[in-house]
Formats: C-alpha cells, sequence, structure tokens
C-alpha cells in the first residue's frame, strides 16, 4: 500500500469490480481513453479478474486507487523494457466526483516515485489522446514532456484526434514531501 496526499494506492481487490464495471460502462471514459464504447457485463469483468489472479500477471504492477475510503479508479505501470529500463503508465480514474481536483496528480506522484526509485526506471511513458486536454494538463503539471505525436491516429465522436505521446525522466520528477511508497 502507498499514499499520497490524497489517495492510496493498493492492490486491486474482487469487490471493486462492481464499480469498476460501472466505470466500464461509461461512453465518456473510453472517448477519454481513445476507445469506443462498448457494453460489458458485471460477470465477465469478474471471470476476467478470476483469471488474472490464477494466472499471475507478469511485467505489470497494477493498483487500485483508493480516496476517502472507497474505489475511484486504477493505474498501473506496465514494463516495456528491462534493457532500456522504461515503462508505460497507466490511469483511469472513473468516479467523476474525482475529477479535476488533484487526485490524479497525486496518484502519479505516486507512481512516478514507484517507476523510479523502487523499479529503477530511467523514463517512464504514457500517451493518450490530443482532446483529453484536462489529462495533458494533468501530466504536464507532473513534469511529462510532450515527446511525439501520430496524427489523426484515433476515431473519437465521428472525427480524427491525434495519438499524444508523453514522457518523464528520472532527473525530472518531482515528488510532494508528504508522499510515501
Amino acid at each position: 500500500m502507498f499514499k499520497g496526499q490524497k489517495v492510496v494506492l493498493r492492490a486491486v481487490k474482487r469487490d471493486d469490480m462492481q464499480r469498476q464495471w460501472l466505470f466500464e460502462n461509461d461512453p465518456e471514459i473510453w472517448f477519454l481513453d481513445g476507445g469506443r464504447p462498448r457494453v460489458s457485463s458485471l460477470e465477465r469483468m469478474l471471470a476476467d479478474f478470476d483469471s488474472h489472479q490464477l494466472r499471475g500477471i507478469t511485467g505489470s504492477n497494477d493498483f487500485a486507487i483508493e480516496a476517502d475510503g472507497q474505489y475511484i479508479g486504477h493505474c498501473g505501470l506496465h514494463l516495456s523494457s528491462d534493457e532500456a529500463r522504461h515503462c508505460e503508465l497507466s490511469i483511469e480514474i472513473g468516479d467523476r466526483a474525482y475529477w479535476g481536483r488533484g487526485y490524479g496528480r497525486d496518484t502519479i506522484h505516486l507512481l512516478l516515485k514507484y517507476a523510479f526509485e523502487h523499479m529503477n526506471m530511467e523514463r517512464v511513458w504514457l500517451n493518450t489522446h490530443s482532446e483529453n486536454e484536462r489529462a495533458i494538463r494533468c501530466y504536464k503539471a507532473c513534469g511529462f514532456v510532450e515527446e511525439g505525436r501520430l496524427r489523426q491516429h484515433l476515431y473519437i465522436g465521428g472525427h480524427y484526434v491525434d495519438r499524444v505521446i508523453m514522457g518523464i525522466l528520472r532527473h525530472e520528477m518531482v515528488t510532494p514531501a508528504s508522499t510515501s511508497v
């Protein structure tokens, strides 16, 4: 368990799937992620969770994001290269009550601290799309810089948008003083 100023990152539990199912069926969240809406059943989500627990997933550090004692989303660091020491960051805060209030920033700071100090990564990268302006502002506030764009790479809501690639290097990280990992 890792504690930030606003969030706790902990292991994902089966009980979290009920709320995650609500998030997965929210079309706006799919658009923010660059995907298209799709309906999923709670039974399928629980079966997938159970299957992952039995198999054990390697190369990925997945966390539940908890605030005020409840599950609000998930995040992770996904190993891309041991040799080059870089990994991809992912984050989804599905509970709209926690949007735009610093919970994403706090989560990202914890993930970066974990990546650089405990996984010995040199670079953390992520991708989003050009119309996810709230996420881009958050990533920049955490020290990420735009490293590239894939022009008109995604088709969202009836039009094409760019995929934005962003990254941060170990020496560029700034972590709030009260973050503990």
